[in-house]
């Protein structure tokens, strides 16, 4: 089984954590990709979706899904996302996708969320994935040198901005061995909009797409 093929299992399982009349947060990636296609078949159980990128809200809007402004629809049911690492203790890094920021603004607004991920995302130490950062431009060089104080090689992302109009450096040969403290450290960085560690925001809920089917890993 592909590793694709794992994403859309674990995708399409995803539907059963939506509830009816409710207002789903949406991620952004190639597995959120494949939940949002499946969310498609039971749109007219829904009232809509908040999205977290400008590319979920085209793919949505293309399925005749309604798009809300969390501003006006208050706390959500369920949050569905993906994420590039996962280490034992559920803590995650997300970014690739050039969302971070919005994504957690919309998972600290659900109720529950849910991380889906293939086997290929399983990590005992978080930073092989190199860790997205998202920055005002006018403070990327220094923040760039503190990511070096600590052992992090920081690379502006070419020909990319967030859909928040901000450049993103991803930030490579960190060995992420206690990412709560990591993640509180950087935000206080001043510049930095977000950074990519989902400690506080770790996982309580996977659906892991394994080649043996989709398996529910669940934490306290």
């Amino acid at each position: 089984m592909t590793k694709d093929e794992e994403k859309r299992r674990a995708a399409e399982r995803a539907i059963a954590y939506v509830e009816e009349g409710s207002v789903v947060g949406v991620g952004t990636g190639s597995t959120v990709a494949h939940f949002i296609d499946a969310l498609a078949r039971i749109k007219d159980r829904i009232e809509g979706a908040v999205s977290s990128s400008e590319q979920s809200t085209r793919q949505l809007r293309g399925h005749g899904i309604a798009v809300l402004d969390l501003n006006a629809t208050g706390d959500l049911g369920v949050y569905i996302d993906g994420a590039d690492e996962c280490d034992p203790h559920k803590r995650l890094i997300k970014g690739g996708g050039a969302a971070l920021t919005r994504d957690k603004i919309i998972a600290s607004a659900c109720r529950k969320v849910l991380w889906l991920i293939d086997s290929s995302k399983r990590v005992d130490v978080l930073g092989r994935f190199a860790l997205p950062v998202e920055v005002i431009d006018m403070a990327r060089e220094r923040i760039v040198r503190r990511f070096a104080d600590i052992g992090g090689r920081a690379v502006l992302r070419q020909s990319v901005l967030t859909d928040n109009g901000h450049p993103l450096l991803d930030v490579h040969g960190l060995h992420i061995t206690d990412p709560l403290a990591l993640e509180a450290e950087i935000n206080q960085w001043p510049g930095v909009v977000a950074v990519g560690i989902f400690a506080r925001h770790r996982a309580r809920v996977c659906l892991l797409g394994t080649p043996e089917g989709v398996k529910r890993l669940e934490y306290a």
